[in-house]
């Protein structure tokens, strides 16, 4: 815990508050708090990690709050490496993660958010979206994919994406009155450390799978893209539902951004481990009788013995 004290950032520096005007290019690329780096990943990240795990351990127990963590981006902005080294140190039993790509068949043939609803974690789980719902008044506007879609006719207007911001607040305000909590995270990457990122797919061999002349294309419409954001993030941050515009240039630095975010929402959730029924607490009891019966050892000093095996 003193790691945490020592290692605090306000989180709130990056939240976009109710109905707060944006202009992404105000908002800080790159570490923006002076805070080490080396101690950062040898002590402050380690810690905030454990805290995660304790919290999910909680949240899993307890099983009456859900989590979801969004994650939007640009294109090489590290989305895939923060779920890599943020939540895959969670207890895969309580995690699930699902990459939103270009919709199927199927998923075409219903309606936007169907596949969202598919992919909701249960009850005392974390579900991370690798990309979200957010992609159909993203990509689907830029590359005005609604005039060749399913969607009737006369239910296209110029209306149409306010009101799908309508629409998405309102599913997101009905599971947050179900009990799951929303945290939606925009990795901002600046077009420069994007550049040296798909330089570097090109070039190192190691990464060459991650290249796609789609990041080339898309990339082309980075202005676009930029406005589009910045109309989404002033129109779906909610209180109860909050984005949060996180730097993507540094990537220890994101990491550790979105595991304080995510230890804090977890926080305010605050699960707690549930109370044993005064049945099961006799059971307890007369279980711990019979293994001090079958042991010299004290039971205390079991347990001690117990947890320097685990380290």
């Amino acid at each position: 815990m003193e790691n945490i004290k020592k290692g605090k950032i306000d989180i709130d520096r990056y939240r976009v508050k109710e109905n707060e005007k944006v202009n992404l290019k105000k908002f800080p690329t790159k570490r923006d708090v002076n805070i080490d780096k080396g101690e950062v990943k040898s002590a402050f990240f380690p810690e905030v990690i454990e805290q995660l795990k304790l919290y999910q351990e909680k949240l899993y127990a307890q099983n009456t709050y859900g989590l979801i963590i969004v994650l939007q981006a640009m294109d090489a902005a590290g989305k895939d490496g923060t779920v890599n080294h943020v939540f895959a140190n969670l207890d895969p039993g309580g995690v699930s993660v699902a990459s939103f790509k270009q919709p199927t068949t199927e998923e075409k043939d219903h309606d936007y958010m169907w596949r969202i609803n598919k992919a909701l974690p249960p009850r005392g789980n974390i579900g991370i979206f690798n990309r979200s719902h957010y992609e159909d008044v993203i990509v689907t506007r830029v590359h005005n994919l609604i005039s060749t879609g399913q969607l009737p006719r006369d239910l296209i207007d110029r209306n149409i994406w306010m009101e799908r911001y309508e629409q998405i607040n309102n599913w997101e305000k009905y599971l947050h009155q179900n009990g799951f909590y929303m945290v939606k995270i925009f990795l901002h990457v600046s077009k420069e450390e994007q550049q040296k990122r798909l330089i570097d797919r090109i070039f190192n061999h190691e990464k060459n799978w991650k290249f796609s002349m789609g990041d080339i294309h898309e990339r082309e419409h980075w202005d676009e893209y930029r406005e589009l954001y910045e109309e989404l993030l002033e129109n779906t941050s909610k209180d109860r539902s909050p984005w949060y515009i996180v730097p993507a240039d540094n990537k220890w630095f994101t990491r550790y951004v979105v595991a304080l975010i995510t230890l804090g929402v977890l926080k305010k959730i605050d699960p707690k481990f549930p109370k044993l029924s005064p049945e099961e607490q006799k059971q307890l009891e007369r279980f711990r009788d019979m293994i001090k019966k079958e042991t010299d050892k004290p039971l205390e000093e079991i347990r001690k013995e117990m947890e320097k095996e685990e380290k």
